[in-house]
């Protein structure tokens, strides 16, 4: 597995799932009459800033209660390591417009879920992850439960295997990118003892920057018709926006303690039941239908998950074993 899987790390975990289930609903909620009223592209960016303002306020009491943990290495040679994930998930966003022009949301949707094994695929060949068959059943079953749940009733699957080739390979592309950038972190991250904190504040510095230097780009393309991102920044935000940056941001705090602490396989399987979880509130708040795909889905994940971090021992033994001699 890599890590000890404490108290600790399921909670981070479990509240992670919560965050990423939210992220979505909030931003649902946050439109007005079916649109948005603020420049959507203006909340990753908001999102950078608080991190990197969080991260920075945490590293100074770090430096006060525990300064032997507040490690931090000044060398452009590390700083520039931070730079690498930014613009992977820059490749990935293009990436992933460029899939939705091949292919509808519901195929690409689906598709997505390819990166739960290329994520296992990775750890395996660049970091050495050694994985168990019991463990890659496991993710192999993730994926499945993550792709049943998202096919809906009386959906036309040829639909579904009727796009070009180049939407299925930009498919696969996208889900490999997002497994680099998950991996690659992952290893950034762990390569030295330097306070997650002071690791973060590289990480955020380079978001921040690719999404002003973002924005900057769209208001030239527009040719500024709507003004200067910069003075136009919270432009229709409301007390829902403002929940919808802080989640993200909350998010993404969360996410570098797993890769940290954790690992890129743990991050996965948050974002997975994330989805199952907005399915289950979708149904429970706002009528959805259940439908028998979404519960076949969260038994086969819930399942997935159980055998990924079981010890493979339990399996095996048999109840006699258990009573007492």
């Amino acid at each position: 597995m890599g890590f000890q899987l404490t108290g600790k790390t399921i909670l981070v975990a479990s509240v992670l799932t919560l965050t990423t289930s939210s992220q979505g609903l909030l931003t649902t909620a946050s439109k007005s009459n079916g649109s948005y009223r603020y420049n959507f592209a203006t909340v990753p960016l908001l999102a950078e800033i608080l991190k990197l303002l969080i991260s920075s306020m945490l590293l100074q009491r770090q430096k006060h209660t525990s300064p032997e943990a507040a490690r931090v290495t000044r060398h452009w040679r590390t700083a520039v390591l931070f730079l690498v994930p930014s613009i992977i998930y820059w490749l990935h966003n293009n990436v992933q417009f460029v899939t939705l022009k091949y292919v509808d949301p519901a195929t690409y949707q689906i598709m997505g879920n390819l990166k739960i094994v290329t994520t296992g695929l990775l750890l395996w060949i660049c970091l050495k992850r050694q994985l168990s068959l019991l463990q890659w059943l496991a993710l192999a079953l993730l994926m499945i439960g993550a792709t049943v749940s998202q096919v809906k009733s009386g959906c036309d699957t040829a639909s579904l295997l009727a796009a070009p080739v180049a939407g299925y390979l930009f498919g696969v592309l996208s889900a490999f990118l997002s497994a680099i950038a998950a991996v690659y972190t992952e290893w950034v991250m762990k390569r030295n003892l330097d306070s997650l904190y002071w690791q973060n504040m590289q990480l955020y510095s380079f978001g921040v920057a690719f999404n002003a230097l973002g924005l900057t780009l769209g208001d030239v393309q527009q040719g500024f018709e709507k003004g200067v991102w910069v003075f136009t920044l919270f432009q229709g935000y409301d007390w829902v926006t403002v929940l919808v940056v802080a989640n993200l941001a909350f998010s993404g705090l969360l996410v570098s303690w797993v890769m940290k602490f954790a690992d890129s396989i743990l991050k996965v399987y948050a974002t997975s039941m994330a989805m199952l979880v907005t399915a289950v509130v979708s149904v429970i708040f706002f009528d959805l239908a259940p439908s028998l795909q979404l519960v076949l889905g969260i038994l086969t994940a819930s399942i997935s998950l159980v055998l990924y971090y079981i010890n493979p021992s339990v399996l095996v033994e048999t109840r006699s074993s258990r009573l007492p001699k």
